[in-house]
């Protein structure tokens, strides 16, 4: 599958989206924020992690507003996987892709460490690395029971490390080929990064 990476200026998890892409046999290529790309030269796109535009205003708000997420929503809009991981998940939610936003973490310190989630649709639990500073997931009482009525969540923190509202740690869009979540399935896929729960996680 051709996948494109999407590039903002502070984005550092690029080359290792691309390398876990790679090793899973699909064909990965970037794609600059200021340039609007043809919908039909990738099947899928990832907005990786990282601090786009360091970060200024809220984490992803000067992402969102860039010319390449106008492709970006085309994609979605034809049905197609769009995966936003950590910055990229902040990101989608500005550009208003996915429900809810991210906020500061509850007691204001970035969090660097593993995190067990579970996927309420069948309770499956996994372990992958997380590392944020604004992942704090955030929506009021009415979209929040939208989210859940429309099956929308797709992971739960097993220990709620940044007080994310009903310990969320990923969505998904009503449609579901939009996905966000704050852990890094690329930085957990081989035996030697200390886990594999993200080999074949999600394309």
């Amino acid at each position: 599958m051709k996948v494109g990476v999407i590039q903002f200026p502070g984005t550092n998890c690029d080359r290792d989206v691309f390398q876990w892409l790679t090793d899973q046999d699909h064909n990965p290529e970037f794609l600059w924020h200021q340039d609007l790309f043809d919908i039909h030269s990738v099947e899928a796109c990832v907005v990786p992690g990282g601090f786009s535009f360091g970060d200024y205003l809220r984490s992803g708000a000067l992402a969102s507003r860039s010319p390449v997420m106008k492709s970006v929503k085309e994609l979605a809009s034809f049905g197609k996987p769009v995966l936003g991981i950590c910055n990229g998940f902040q990101i989608l939610c500005e550009a208003g892709l996915l429900p809810g936003v991210l906020l500061q973490n509850e007691k204001s310190l970035f969090i660097d460490s593993w995190a067990r989630l579970k996927s309420p649709k069948n309770q499956k639990v996994i372990q992958l690395p997380v590392a944020h500073g604004d992942g704090r997931f955030w929506a009021s009482n009415d979209e929040l029971k939208k989210i859940w009525d429309q099956d929308q969540v797709l992971w739960c923190y097993e220990e709620n490390i940044n007080g994310s509202v009903d310990q969320i740690a990923g969505v998904q869009s009503k449609s579901g080929n939009v996905k966000g979540l704050m852990p890094h399935p690329e930085r957990a896929y081989l035996d030697w990064m200390g886990g594999t729960d993200g080999w074949k996680f999600w394309l």
